[in-house]
């Protein structure tokens, strides 16, 4: 069972009647979604009656069901997914798409004895919070990604309307009651950036989305990987997520190196797409297919011969890649492009399994891990 289950952030007696306002939510692809969906599910198990506001490609609907001691009231609103355009159209779409949710949600939040809500979509702090006064429940934060600051991690130069952002963000967050961070990397950029007191924030962690069974029969590995040594990236890959070093790095090991690792990209995002389309460039093998259900998710995990999880420097504590729970769960080996602050790095290091880390901007020394890592595939 995930970590976060074994923490509930709602006293039943006192906080009986429960909203939570996610994104995308299964079988659309979304991690904060399907961790939401478990949490709701959980909740409504104990006793509380729970209200789940999300976002669905498929028609929107409302479905109530009966679970455990509780019930879980599913609201799916019907949205396009996010325009990969201007950020302009990304910050109208988000929104619009914050307001659709709280419209839908108001009743509910009037009536709740405890509202969670996470970074995604981005921005919801800034009309639950001042809508405080409207609220009888207490208002909690599962802080996911860090909003504006990916914004302006992902810049050269920040833009004074930015800062001017992240000011009223902070001012917002000095006022919600309780805060869930998901890494201890996320627990101090609050603490010491934001100046959220430690004592209103719980270090809650994500755990594995799925649970892996002896049984568990690994997927078929695509016919042009066979025979070599399969290194995988799952999930979404976006402007968080290095590339430079991967797409050099990897060039190094088949140019220079031994060139016996192939890449299998099952992932998403504009950083899946620059590296697709730059390893292809430079006529380097890899297979590139589309993130799988989460029911498929234990097979897929199994299938490798380890896993690949990257992050930029800046984002360090702003993001927290959650796959890596599910890539330790699987037992296979691990690469990581990121920084040692990062809690990847803490979490990979207390497993005991075969795990390199290569900071950004080493291309070198990826290259050397890839070949290490071929080097274990043929002695085991």
């Amino acid at each position: 069972m995930i970590e976060l289950l074994e923490q509930s952030p709602f006293d039943l007696a006192t906080e009986r009647c429960v909203v939570i306002i996610a994104d995308w939510l299964p079988p659309d692809f979304g991690a904060v979604g399907q961790y939401m969906q478990m949490r709701a599910e959980y909740l409504a198990q104990r006793g509380h009656e729970v209200t789940l506001v999300g976002l669905a490609t498929a028609a929107a609907s409302i479905v109530r069901r009966d679970l455990g001691k509780g019930s879980l009231t599913e609201i799916r609103l019907q949205a396009r997914p996010v325009p990969r355009g201007s950020l302009v159209t990304r910050l109208l779409w988000t929104i619009w798409t914050n307001l659709r949710l709280v419209l839908a949600a108001f009743p509910r939040l009037r009536a709740a004895d405890g509202i969670l809500f996470t970074g995604s979509p981005p921005f919801l702090i800034h009309l639950l919070v001042p809508l405080k006064v409207l609220w009888r429940g207490r208002l909690v934060y599962r802080i996911t990604d860090f909003h504006p600051e990916c914004l302006i991690a992902a810049q050269a130069r920040p833009s004074r309307g930015l800062k001017l952002l992240l000011g009223l963000t902070n001012f917002w967050r000095r006022r919600v009651d309780r805060f869930e961070v998901l890494g201890e990397d996320q627990m101090r950029r609050l603490r010491d950036e934001a100046g959220i007191r430690g004592e209103r924030i719980a270090l809650v962690r994500d755990g594995s989305p799925v649970e892996f069974r002896d049984d568990d029969a690994p997927v078929p590995v695509p016919d042009d990987l066979a025979e070599a040594c399969v290194l995988l990236y799952s999930g979404n890959y976006g402007i968080a997520h290095e590339v430079e070093t991967v797409v050099e790095g990897y060039r190094l090991h088949h140019k220079f190196g031994s060139g016996r690792v192939r890449l299998w990209l099952s992932a998403t995002g504009a950083g899946a797409e620059e590296v697709a389309s730059r390893l292809a460039a430079l006529d380097l093998p890899f297979h590139r297919s589309k993130p799988v259900p989460l029911d498929r998710l234990p097979g897929l995990l199994k299938a490798p011969d380890a896993h690949l999880v990257v992050l930029k420097d800046a984002f360090v504590g702003f993001v927290m890649p959650s796959k890596i729970y599910a890539c330790l769960g699987s037992g296979k080996p691990l690469i990581f492009v990121g920084n040692a602050n990062s809690d990847v790095h803490l979490l990979a290091e207390a497993t005991g399994l075969p795990y390199w880390r290569v900071p950004c901007g080493d291309p070198g020394r990826l290259a050397a891990a890839l070949d290490a890592l071929a080097d274990r595939r043929q002695s085991g």
